[in-house]
């Protein structure tokens, strides 16, 4: 596996934060530029200067908030991450029944994945980066798995006692691979029926007796 480290690339460097307005919006036209080049592209044959043209920003700009390749992919999985996290929280906010917030969670998830394909390119290929980066993502979202599930337990009896940690990763792996086959590859929205049958899956499983 190919693994390369923010130390061993930028020793002691860091993402410089923007200081005025202006600023801001230079940096972010790069993040939007890098999420196109690294997502059609790919991390290792994308360049600075891919980056700079599609940014539209002159080269030295470049260096100016971000010191490298790497740092720049680093911050683009760290943004999507917390921004992906708050339009979950946003959309489940207030609501208690724990097989809503579920539903309202993978229909958002799904939505997600439609509107930002090279994010979710981006991802895939964040393993064979930077593997502790990639973990690091994955954490993140099993926490408000984990979270979520903690608060049901306490106002739902019938969810069984399962350890919050595994159905987290498990419910993670569902939506990361029905994405992937219906919305990622086939560019479309997961068909009614398959979402019903995740649905059934994740709270009857697929042994229990057929409904009448």
């Amino acid at each position: 596996m190919i693994h390369i480290s923010y130390s061993e690339e930028n020793a002691n460097k860091k993402v410089k934060a923007p200081l005025t307005k202006r600023g801001n919006k230079t940096r972010q036209k790069l993040l939007v530029a890098a999420e196109k080049v690294f997502g059609e592209t790919g991390y290792f044959q994308a360049s600075i200067v891919d980056i700079t043209k599609e940014a539209s920003v002159a080269q030295g700009t470049f260096y100016i908030y971000f010191p490298s390749k790497y740092a720049i992919f680093e911050e683009l999985i760290t943004q999507m991450s917390k921004d992906f996290r708050s339009k979950i929280k946003g959309e489940i906010g207030g609501v208690k029944d724990y097989q809503q917030v579920l539903r309202i969670g993978f229909r958002t998830f799904f939505s997600w994945v439609k509107e930002h394909r090279n994010l979710y390119s981006i991802v895939q290929q964040v393993l064979l980066v930077d593997e502790n980066l990639y973990r690091s993502y994955y954490q993140r979202l099993a926490e408000g798995y984990i979270r979520e599930l903690k608060e049901a337990a306490k106002n739902d009896d019938s969810l069984i006692d399962l350890d919050p940690e595994t159905i987290a990763y498990s419910l993670m792996g569902i939506s990361q691979f029905i994405g992937m086959r219906w919305v990622y590859w086939d560019n479309a929205d997961v068909p009614e029926p398959v979402f019903e049958d995740v649905m059934g899956i994740i709270f009857h499983g697929i042994t229990g007796n057929k409904k009448e």
